[in-house]
């Protein structure tokens, strides 16, 4: 958790299109071991108007780990193992709806998990830990997002339901169809579980959704190139390092715990009684739940 007058530092999560953040000084790649195996890459240590910023490549740097393959339990425990007290994630999908057009971003407040083969818990046997996902994202990061778009002129919505689908494969025309009539606004494959995690770490999360083309239900999907969406994926780039440049610095302020509940997810969700818990669990838990395992 962010104690009272621990200063925020920010952790970055670059989705397809950004491996890096333009702008940081001081900037250092470490490697960051994980128990929960390996990171997607080495996470980039840097500044930004004094503010600490940690970047993650969800992909690695050149995209060489696909949806499925993310580790995402080892990606979340080691930013909050380097002090990550809040997550920005930038991704990129598609849209489901008409009016979310390619450049597009939307700032997600839900998701629909239908991912299938991933590990979506730091908790099981030995250590049963529930917490609640009924807003999966924080809104306190959201606001700050949110002006900072307006601020910048990136085009921005607040609010919608990203519809996080297994991979690596795209929607079949019928699943794109089922998915806009559940009311979802866009579709991608790296959310969940990672959303899920940073909540299990009392971290706070927030998705920057950066729409790059149509999902297939569009009557235009079929007629749009590959060297179509790189260009979108490139404006999607270049906005989205224009909007952290102009978030960051509104993070810096905050000198208590997340009033949105973020950094305290964990305080009624441990179930397993203290005696019963496997201390080969406890120690994999270090640093995602330190807070309530040694308080």
């Amino acid at each position: 958790m962010a104690a009272s007058g621990t200063p925020p530092v920010l952790g970055v999560i670059g989705g397809s299109g950004i491996y890096e953040i333009d702008g940081l000084e001081d900037l250092q790649w470490r490697r960051v071991d994980s128990p929960f195996g390996e990171p997607s890459d080495e996470l980039l240590f840097g500044r930004l108007g004094g503010q600490q910023v940690i970047f993650l490549p969800r992909h690695g740097r050149g995209h060489i780990v696909s949806p499925t393959e993310v580790n995402y339990r080892a990606n979340i425990d080691a930013l909050k193992r380097s002090g990550v007290t809040e997550i920005i994630s930038l991704s990129a999908v598609g849209s489901l709806r008409e009016e979310l057009a390619p450049g597009t971003f939307v700032l997600i407040d839900q998701f629909i998990d239908r991912t299938l083969a991933r590990s979506k818990s730091f908790f099981g046997k030995g250590m049963v830990a529930h917490v609640s996902m009924s807003d999966p994202v924080c809104g306190r990061l959201g606001d700050h997002l949110q002006a900072a778009a307006k601020e910048t002129g990136v085009p921005c919505e607040r609010g919608g339901t990203y519809m996080v689908m297994e991979g690596p494969q795209f929607s079949t025309r019928a699943e794109s169809e089922l998915y806009r009539s559940w009311g979802c606004s866009v579709i991608g494959m790296t959310n969940m579980p990672e959303a899920k995690l940073a909540r299990e770490a009392e971290v706070c999360y927030a998705t920057v959704a950066m729409v790059t083309d149509y999902d297939c239900w569009h009557d235009d999907h079929d007629a749009v190139t590959v060297d179509q969406v790189i260009q979108v994926l490139r404006g999607n780039a270049a906005a989205a390092k224009k909007l952290l440049r102009a978030t960051i610095p509104r993070l810096s302020d905050r000198t208590d715990v997340c009033d949105r509940g973020c950094h305290t997810a964990l305080d009624a969700a441990l179930i397993t009684a203290p005696e019963k818990r496997d201390p080969t669990v406890l120690a994999k838990l270090d640093a995602v739940a330190k807070r309530v395992l040694e308080g």
